[in-house]
């Protein structure tokens, strides 16, 4: 034994070193600061070794290294620049300590190499991957970009135009496209893995490969003369800055980084990598995206727990075929659950077959399956009129029309037709789940489950607990969620839920400024510029002014204090006027087919001439820190007071939910974590100057005392 610890041991096998990266009882290999200060001892015995002529590095885990150990992020990125880049630099020195070794390495990879597990194996001379392996720079997803050497070794192995892909848009890649690239050397079969790493090994040692050019090149300045570099940056520069609206810092800074590395040495660049790290680590949007990994840690830790509890789900149903339906009998059986869709109507039938066996042929056109998987999947959606099969159902989603009394009435008369362990779920979006409860025999079965549309796209899945729900009855929907491929986030249940009581009262808030004159289209611009998908107006049309009016009736009934407002709003008279959004091809825009039959939108006069009968004062010009503030202050302050209730658990949740269902800009974090960026004080001062707006923009108690005593929802900000 050469080395022995912790993370990882270094053994001799004849005249080879093997270092196996092997975390004990953890269940994955990480790059956390114990697994480099080991790696930088065992470096040091490496090169101090007489009698070893090669070095086979290797994994004893079922993936070979998953990254950085995120949770020492916190503390490591509060620390003052030069600390922070001492800290850096002595770990670049661990990576330099393995390439500059005297004699050729292997990497043999297995599982998953991402991140620092990547940085990791490129620190080796040579890459052999198992073929059902996938490695990539994940960093930028954090806010970040590679800081154990990636930018600098990456673009010298592969060249700056797919080193920039790679690191810029932060996905795994497949064996094949990294040996495409000259990512990786070699691809084998995943059983002769480490057979192949050690004939690679073994022919390098033996002279037959040039393992000394191969440390030379990423030792060396990039091959592309100035000009060619500058092509190459600017060019891709260009092109990110269009994708990310400059709200996405990290990989334009990886980019800046890497040219003005281009023409250095490594160990010039690596200065050059570390100064853009520790500023890039320090930004709001680190903060933010660092912060939403760890919400969606958790939430996936509570689903495993209610997976030990839960019910296996075979055979789901639908109630109530159409569109919303369609989707959620689409997504089932595309993964694989055969499912029942019900409807008392063949029209409404035709129409679910047909909105599954739309996205079927999607994913046909765009490659994700072929014909025999489309009809294989088409295959599992049974269409009936009855509920002849409803007696071996393990699930049944309750989707008719938001009325509660049909609900109340369906839901009834399908708990006759199922078995006494059937789960029954609806797909309410703000009908109180206890009054639907309220008439049925086994209410402990019941709960809701609500997705949002479009189905196939929206990730997010309220699963809604009733005070009678059981937890196997949670526990098996909060599965059947994940089986599907959502993020089920469990909440009480209160008027519009979790993510539509918090989204409204920025909607009332946008109706307020209409009210006092500001311009729809500027709204809708700035809060674009501020990150959303879409602004309020657009988002508006595309939900559905009828579908808006009714939950804003719910959410009235429920919060009156707050909620119920004062005469006449501009989606009231969108509505009076069937001005429904792009249902009717106009709204607060008006809509015409593209080339590719989607509804593309533009101004329309018509509807500037029915806002006027809404306005107090005519026109007026708000300037865009006021719009926002009085968007997202009441937002804010709904979100506090649905965590104070209980409605949601924890603030985690609160903020994955409004990214997840509402397209809540994940650069800012979600409403917690962008409090916590403002500062609750300023959330408070702000607040207050708008409290002439009424109690939406009344700072909770809790609130006050937070902003008073300087504390966030989050550790990490």
């Amino acid at each position: 034994m050469l080395y022995e610890g912790s993370k990882l041991t270094v053994k001799t096998d004849g005249d080879i070193a093997v270092l196996c990266f092997d975390a004990g009882q953890e269940s994955v290999n990480k790059f956390d600061q114990a697994t480099v200060t080991e790696l930088g001892e065992a470096a040091g015995a490496l090169s101090a070794a007489t009698d070893v002529k090669g070095l086979l590095v290797t994994s004893g885990k079922s993936t070979f290294i998953v990254g950085a150990d995120i949770m020492e992020f916190g503390a490591r990125f509060k620390l003052p620049d030069d600390e922070f880049a001492a800290g850096a630099a002595a770990s670049l020195a661990v990576f330099n300590a393995i390439e500059d070794l005297g004699y050729p390495s292997v990497t043999a990879i297995n599982g998953l190499a991402l991140g620092g597990g990547l940085e990791m194996c490129l620190s080796t001379d040579y890459r052999v991957m198992a073929a059902s392996a996938k490695i990539g720079f994940p960093e930028t997803q954090l806010g970040i970009y590679p800081g154990f050497g990636g930018t600098v070794r990456a673009p010298r192995l592969i060249g700056a135009d797919n080193a920039i892909e790679w690191i810029a848009d932060g996905k795994p890649r497949a064996a094949d496209k990294a040996y495409a690239v000259g990512m990786v050397d070699a691809v084998v079969a995943d059983d002769e893995l480490q057979a192949a790493a050690r004939d690679l090994l073994a022919k390098a040692i033996a002279g037959e490969f040039d393992w000394q050019a191969r440390k030379a090149e990423k030792k060396g300045p990039l091959k592309l003369n100035r000009t060619e570099a500058a092509m190459v940056f600017n060019t891709s520069r260009g092109y990110v800055m269009g994708i990310t609206k400059g709200n996405y810092p990290a990989p334009i800074e990886a980019i800046d980084r890497m040219a003005q590395a281009a023409h250095m040495s490594r160990d010039e660049a690596l200065k050059v990598e570390t100064e853009g790290f520790v500023k890039i680590a320090k930004t709001p949007q680190a903060a933010a995206l660092i912060q939403l990994f760890l919400n969606d840690q958790l939430i996936k830790k509570k689903g495993r727990k209610y997976g030990k509890i839960a019910r296996d789900v075979n055979q789901a149903a639908v109630l109530g075929a159409g569109i919303m339906g369609g989707g959620i009998a689409y997504q089932s059986a595309y993964k694989g659950v055969a499912t029942l869709m019900k409807d008392i109507r063949e029209e409404a039938i035709d129409q679910g077959l047909e909105e599954a066996a739309k996205h079927f042929a999607k994913g046909v056109e765009r490659g994700k399956m072929d014909t025999a998987q489309m009809a294989e999947g088409m295959s599992r959606i049974r269409p009936t009129l009855s509920y002849a099969e409803f007696g071996e159902v393990d699930v049944v989603i309750e989707a008719v029309v938001e009325n509660p009394k049909i609900k109340t009435s369906v839901l009834a008369e399908t708990e006759e037709k199922v078995s006494d362990k059937t789960i029954l779920a609806s797909n309410t979006s703000s009908i109180s789940i206890d009054s639907l409860a309220a008439g049925l025999q086994r209410p402990e079965n019941f709960l809701g489950m609500h997705f949002f549309n479009p189905v196939h796209k929206m990730p997010l899945v309220e699963v809604i607990k009733g005070k009678a729900s059981s937890e196997q009855a949670i526990a098996t929907i909060v599965d059947f969620a994940h089986k599907l491929g959502k993020t089920p986030i469990v909440v009480n249940d209160c008027p519009g839920f979790l993510v539509n009581r918090v989204l409204f009262p920025y909607f009332f808030g946008f109706q307020q400024l209409i009210s006092e004159g500001a311009d729809f289209a500027k709204i809708d611009k700035v809060m674009e510029k501020f990150g959303w998908p879409m602004g309020p107006a657009y988002l508006s049309d595309v939900v559905g002014m009828d579908t808006s009016q009714h939950v804003e009736e719910v959410l009235a009934e429920g919060y009156p204090d707050r909620m119920k407002q004062d005469g006449k709003s501009s989606l009231d008279v969108m509505v009076e006027n069937n001005r429904l959004g792009q249902k009717t091809g106009s709204g607060y825009y008006q809509y015409e087919k593209d080339k590719k039959g989607r509804p593309k939108k533009s101004e329309d006069p018509q509807a500037y001439e029915l806002i006027k009968t809404v306005q107090r004062d005519g026109w007026k010009d708000f300037e865009a820190e006021e719009i926002v503030d009085r968007m997202m202050i009441p937002l804010i302050i709904e979100a506090a007071r649905s965590l104070e209730e209980g409605i949601a658990e924890t603030p985690n949740e609160v903020d994955m939910g409004l990214i997840m269902g509402l397209g809540f800009p994940p650069f800012r974090g979600g409403a917690f974590k962008y409090a916590d960026s403002l500062g609750l004080k300023t959330v408070c001062d702000k607040a207050d100057q708008y409290a002439r707006l009424g109690k939406l923009y009344e700072p909770t108690e809790r609130m006050r005392d937070m902003a008073a005593s300087g504390e966030t929802y989050f550790q990490m900000s």
